[in-house]
């Protein structure tokens, strides 16, 4: 078994590129790049699915995932927040009998 190839994101762009703007063929194109022209049709696919996050690599998220991630960082931080309150609260009811 070969191992998977992985692309840059510059790579992908410009192969969807000689597709898009330049008028090659999908199939010309994925010969040239020797890639599978399914692997070349999923990428245009995606590029004009979402032009500006297309391709977002690894280490970089789209807007909405870093959204969602934002919003995880700071439930955890207010469970943490909470359960530090329920503590407190529980030891000031009882140092109050």
């Amino acid at each position: 078994m070969g191992q998977r190839r992985t692309f840059s994101r510059e790579f992908k762009l410009e192969a969807v590129k000689l597709v898009r703007d330049r008028g090659v063929s999908v199939a010309q194109a994925a010969r040239d790049l020797d890639i599978h022209e399914n692997l070349l049709r999923k990428w245009t696919r995606q590029q004009a699915a979402d032009p500006k996050s297309a391709f977002p690599g690894h280490g970089q998220m789209k807007p909405e995932q870093q959204e969602i991630e934002r919003l995880r960082r700071e439930v955890v931080k207010l469970k943490a927040e909470r359960d530090i309150l329920k503590k407190a609260a529980a030891y000031f009811a009882k140092e109050s009998m």
